[in-house]
């Protein structure tokens, strides 16, 4: 199993910026993709972005260039770099890890979560 803990979220204006963390512990040597997803109040769980344990990335339409998924080199930490925030990206942000496949940014595959860190643009 997979232990997932995120960081770095807070309260932002809109056009600023914000870098989440999310450590993982555990049986990191199986874990095939890790990803970043958000739900906000009143909306279903949706994905921000991926990356699979060969770099490569996936985003969500809504991203357009605003956000970029990293690892570190021990794929122990997982970033999400947020640039150019808007009001919408509002929400509680999620890191999960996959230990079978991805499939761009749906949850499917997805599961071992994080508790979530809040994020909040006015």
């Amino acid at each position: 199993d997979v232990q997932l803990v995120e960081s770095g979220g807070g309260s932002v204006q809109a056009g600023g910026s914000l870098r989440l963390s999310c450590a993982a512990s555990g049986y990191i040597a199986s874990t095939y993709c890790m990803g970043w997803f958000r739900q906000a109040p009143g909306k279903e769980r949706e994905g921000v972005a991926s990356i699979e344990s060969n770099g490569r990335t996936a985003y969500a339409y809504f991203v357009k260039g605003r956000f970029t998924i990293s690892r570190d080199k021990t794929k122990t930490t997982l970033y999400l770099q947020m640039n150019s925030l808007e009001p919408e990206d509002t929400a509680m942000y999620y890191c999960a890890a996959s230990q079978t496949f991805c499939s761009g940014v749906s949850p499917r595959g997805f599961g071992s979560w994080g508790q979530g860190t809040q994020v909040t643009v006015s």
